[in-house]
């Protein structure tokens, strides 16, 4: 099989086109995703804890203190920016939060899948034949 029949068999499974629409909605999604951690749960979030902000907790690792992270990195010190992981971590935890509930809304309105149950189908001729067979031989001769 040529490299281009192989690609154009690969491309057409169902598969890569349904990673392909995932991949193009969930770059749209997190859009809305980014908006309603930055724009709505982080302003609550502030307003809150009183306007706390750890982007400017660091540690500058040359032992001097500057006025501000910017400050630091102006004099290319080497800084260990503990506030912007820990402000990662919130913002990280708001968008998983805002995921949950944004599935469980849009689990709310799915419809529910029917559940068919599988039965075993009904044995063949051929197997009824070969089951006769199968007892024949068990029996015992006499």
């Amino acid at each position: 099989m040529g490299f281009v029949s192989e690609f154009k068999e690969f491309i057409s499974k169902g598969n890569v086109l349904d990673l392909a629409v995932g991949v193009i909605i969930g770059g749209a999604f997190s859009g809305i995703v980014t908006s309603l951690t930055n724009d709505i749960l982080m302003p609550i979030l502030t307003l809150l804890t009183g306007g706390l902000d750890f982007k400017e907790w660091y540690l500058a690792l040359d032992g001097k203190t500057y006025e501000s992270l910017e400050a630091a990195k102006a004099a290319k010190a080497a800084t260990i920016n503990y506030g912007l992981f820990l402000n990662s971590i919130i913002t990280f935890m708001l968008m998983a939060f805002a995921i949950f509930w944004l599935v469980k809304i849009a689990n709310r309105y799915k419809k529910p899948q029917e559940v068919v149950a599988v039965t075993d189908p009904l044995p063949t001729k051929d197997q009824l034949l070969l089951g006769e067979i199968r007892d024949a031989l068990r029996a015992p001769r006499g």
